[in-house]
């Protein structure tokens, strides 16, 4: 499954879905993990530490709401977020 996860863009969540150990236990179990770039800034974790536990980094959150069969957030979309859904994703907040 390719998992993706978004930086939070709802005002003062600072937090991310996924640590870097939580995409190491994902990527070990055969998956692909997508990170926003920066998306763990507001919680101390680099992207390189992401890339170290086997995430691929992307530019933006277009890139992964449009490929990821699963999103991890910690909060539910906002409104910017609501056409970037399809309907055969998974979403788990």
């Amino acid at each position: 499954m390719i998992i993706g996860l978004p930086k939070e863009i709802k005002d003062n969540e600072y937090r991310v879905g996924l640590t870097p150990a939580g995409v190491r236990a994902l990527t070990d179990a055969g998956h692909r993990v997508l990170v926003e770039t920066k998306a763990g800034a507001g919680s101390g974790f680099e992207d390189a530490l992401y890339e170290r536990a086997g995430a691929t980094i992307v530019n933006s959150a277009d890139d992964v709401w449009a490929q990821g069969e699963m999103i991890v957030k910690v909060k539910e979309p906002i409104a910017p977020e609501y056409p970037r859904m399809r309907e055969v994703q998974w979403l788990f907040t």
